[in-house]
């Protein structure tokens, strides 16, 4: 088994969450930009947040043998602070690199007049630049932002297939099937989606154009989740073949029209460097 996580906050893991997920399968791995955990108050703590996650966090995912890719944006909780609405400008620079594989997480959190200003900018970045789209539906009223994410993304031209739709559910769905964009999915403990709901709607969906993902971030999750999914379908009688469509190609299929994913098999090369003259190595090991 092999498992690209195409969502998911290793800012938030610890080294042994690498080291279970190269376990399970994991080999590569696509972090967007997200929230800290407490406000961020100004355009400076997003640039060293996103030098983090294409210069740190690549070199601690090689310590394990994983490829760690980004996804650069204002995130829509903090689009809502004036504070950080400046590094909207800053983008562009970042969305050059190439690690970056995706402008995300854009889109809505409490569907705000800010949060739909900055999504509109971002995806208008998004077609500039030639990357693909990875679109946060918010928590609450998600049938409403996700009627209004589309529209958004009607307005704006930008191609459907290079958008992923995420945190989808059962009734938002059949909302973005037919619309020609990628649905994602991020599968909880206790909330958003199980490994068998997930299964019920690869049942129902098929298997094209889907993604699967832990998201896993400060809150309750589990990193391996993805792998809990692919053993569930097989369970429901799903094949290998379909299982490797759903957590492999898909990702690979979606992030690759980025032209920046490098799937190579040095993804270990680094680990014998340090990143910045740092280390995770400890006691010599």
């Amino acid at each position: 088994m092999r498992i690209l996580d195409p969502h998911i906050h290793m800012t938030s893991r610890t080294t042994d969450d690498y080291r279970a997920m190269r376990d399970a399968g994991v080999r590569a791995v696509v972090e967007p930009a997200f929230w800290l955990g407490q406000p961020r108050t100004s355009p400076g703590s997003f640039h060293d947040y996103f030098d983090a996650l294409l210069g740190w966090e690549p070199y601690r995912a090689a310590q394990y043998g994983i490829r760690h890719h980004c996804a650069i944006a204002l995130n829509p909780k903090e689009a809502n602070d004036p504070r950080c609405a400046p590094v909207l400008d800053d983008l562009p620079r970042y969305l050059a690199k190439d690690g970056v594989v995706a402008v995300g997480e854009i889109g809505f959190d409490a569907m705000t007049a800010a949060e739909e200003h900055a999504f509109t900018v971002q995806l208008a970045l998004a077609r500039e630049h030639g990357l693909p789209a990875l679109v946060h539906t918010p928590h609450r009223d998600k049938a409403a932002g996700t009627a209004r994410t589309l529209d958004i993304v009607r307005a704006d031209g930008i191609d459907p297939g290079t958008v992923a739709v995420d945190h989808l559910n059962e009734v938002t769905a059949p909302m973005v099937a037919a619309t020609g964009c990628w649905m994602g999915f991020s599968i909880y403990p206790d909330t958003k989606m199980t490994p068998e709901r997930m299964v019920r709607i690869l049942q129902e969906h098929g298997t094209a154009r889907i993604l699967v993902n832990s998201a896993a971030d400060w809150g309750h999750s589990d990193p391996l989740l993805t792998r809990d999914t692919a053993l569930a379908m097989l369970a429901a009688g799903f094949t290998d073949d379909d299982v490797d469509q759903v957590l492999w190609r898909n990702p690979v299929e979606f992030y690759g029209q980025s032209g920046r994913l490098d799937l190579g098999p040095d993804a270990a090369a680094r680990a014998e460097e340090s990143f910045a003259g740092n280390s995770v190595r400890r006691g010599g090991s």
